[in-house]
């Protein structure tokens, strides 16, 4: 049996079943091959049950609101709105339970009851975009980020909309447990142990068609083999046999992104993969195609908020 740290998941009559189903996952899913160490994971009530979930589920728990006093982190997955009451009992319990030095993480509209806590005043949080302007009359003194898919404010952390708690969790599985723990949760899920971008990233894009994803699919695994090398864009429309502006145009109508985007993206993965390993710093940016150092630690700092040997510190194996 693990022993490690006690996470709690809130359930509430109205129960986000997605989130709950992702905390879950992540925290409560058997994992021996983690260690004694890996967490302990119950389920706790906010009122009595049985409570109602989102399609048609009943959902029975572990404990009440007592179990927060031990908890090391305390999951809230979703909430019923964003401008539905908060009991008053679970707002004194998150604030006893964080004021001892409990985390307190949020799941998309879970952000309501942070706030309703008053964990997140003067702080930066997230929420799905469709609760931003909402979130932000009711809490003008949060600080809300409608372009991030999570935010980590130490003892509080936030997740955008449903998708982007799987993101926030395996950060928090990296923080607690490494970098190599948390691909080993994501492989198991079959996700990217870390995406690049916000929520700005996931606006309405035309679905390519069969014949354009069998021309382009060979040619991005290319480019993935070759990221080290100068990849023009005439070269690649000239890979995939087409002109300069339907390569273009098709580019973006199948990956979301401008060729010169994806490549950015995918040279951020590459260089954050080498960078958990030994690979000297300036090998690091040749090896994924940025060319020199300079470049990548600018790239960092642009698109990822930190420097090429801090991420390094924080995630190598």
């Amino acid at each position: 049996m693990p022993n490690g740290p006690l996470v709690a998941l809130l359930a509430y009559d109205g129960l986000c079943t997605f989130e709950f189903g992702v905390a879950q996952e992540v925290f409560g899913l058997s994992r021996p091959e983690m260690g004694e160490g890996w967490y302990r994971c119950v389920t706790c009530g906010v009122e009595p049950g049985p409570l109602r979930a989102a399609g048609g589920l009943t959902a029975t728990v572990d404990a009440g609101l007592e179990v927060l006093a031990d908890a090391a982190l305390i999951v809230v997955p979703g909430w019923r709105a964003i401008d539905a009451p908060v009991p008053r009992p679970l707002c004194d319990a998150l604030r006893q339970a964080n004021a001892r030095g409990a985390r307190v993480m949020s799941l998309c509209s879970g952000v309501a009851v942070l706030a309703a806590a008053g964990l997140l005043a003067g702080r930066r949080a997230t929420t799905h975009w469709r609760y931003v302007a909402a979130m932000a009359a009711l809490y003008p003194d949060i600080g809300l980020d409608a372009d991030v898919l999570y935010v980590d404010e130490g003892s509080v952390l936030t997740a955008a909309g449903s998708a982007a708690g799987i993101d926030l969790c395996l950060h928090v599985v990296r923080r607690d447990f490494g970098a190599e723990a948390a691909n080993s949760v994501a492989r198991r899920l079959v996700v990217p142990p870390h995406r690049e971008g916000g929520q700005a990233q996931f606006i309405e894009a035309p679905v390519p068609t069969a014949r354009e994803g069998a021309r382009l699919g060979p040619l991005l695994d290319w480019m993935r083999l070759h990221l080290a090398e100068e990849l023009p864009i005439r070269l690649l429309a000239g890979r995939a046999g087409m002109s300069l502006r339907s390569f273009q145009r098709r580019f973006e109508a199948a990956t979301g992104m401008s060729p010169g985007e994806w490549l950015l993206a995918e040279r951020l993965r590459a260089a954050r993969g080498l960078l958990e390993g030994p690979a000297r710093l300036e090998d690091v940016a040749v090896a994924s195609g940025f060319g020199s150092l300079a470049t990548m630690r600018h790239h960092f700092r642009q698109r990822l908020g930190t420097s090429p040997a801090a991420y390094r510190k924080r995630f190598a194996r």
